[in-house]
């Protein structure tokens, strides 16, 4: 395991937010195992929120799907996630990640597109579409350009 990854999943203990992920898991009826990249992978969640393939609570990743749904670039962008319970000192990056989500949802009417936490993550590995802000979308509709979301 990589020194960022042993470092990453120490910090994220100690902050609660994987102790945290472990009872969300527990709660929802997944099964965690170890997993890649120091995290821990919690397949078969069955609680329907969030909505989403998968999501992160401290260094545990939870989604509904099996074994195997968790890797390459969506892993990639789910461990980014586990780094920002780092630097958000934790539990505080749930309250966090949901106001980007809501002003993302206010300037384009999806929760992911201009979250600063989904931007940093990756939108395209997370598999979030690039959609412009609303005045831009409104000005290039009255201007008769396409309005076309990336």
């Amino acid at each position: 395991m990589r020194r960022w990854h042993r470092t990453r999943q120490v910090i994220n203990y100690v902050n609660l937010s994987t102790p945290a992920g472990l009872l969300i898991a527990l709660i929802g009826g997944a099964r965690p195992r170890r997993g890649e990249q120091g995290l821990i992978f919690a397949h078969g969640y069955r609680i329907p929120f969030p909505v989403a393939g998968a999501f992160t609570v401290g260094n545990v990743v939870l989604t509904k799907n099996a074994d195997g749904y968790l890797s390459g670039r969506l892993l990639d962008h789910e461990a980014r996630h586990a780094s920002q319970y780092v630097a958000c000192v934790g539990l505080p990056m749930i309250v966090l990640y949901l106001v980007a989500s809501g002003v993302s949802y206010a300037l384009c009417g999806n929760p992911a597109s201009w979250n600063a936490f989904e931007r940093l993550a990756g939108l395209d590995d997370g598999g979030y579409p690039h959609k412009d802000v609303r005045w831009r979308r409104s000005r290039e509709g009255r201007s008769g350009h396409d309005v076309h979301d990336r």
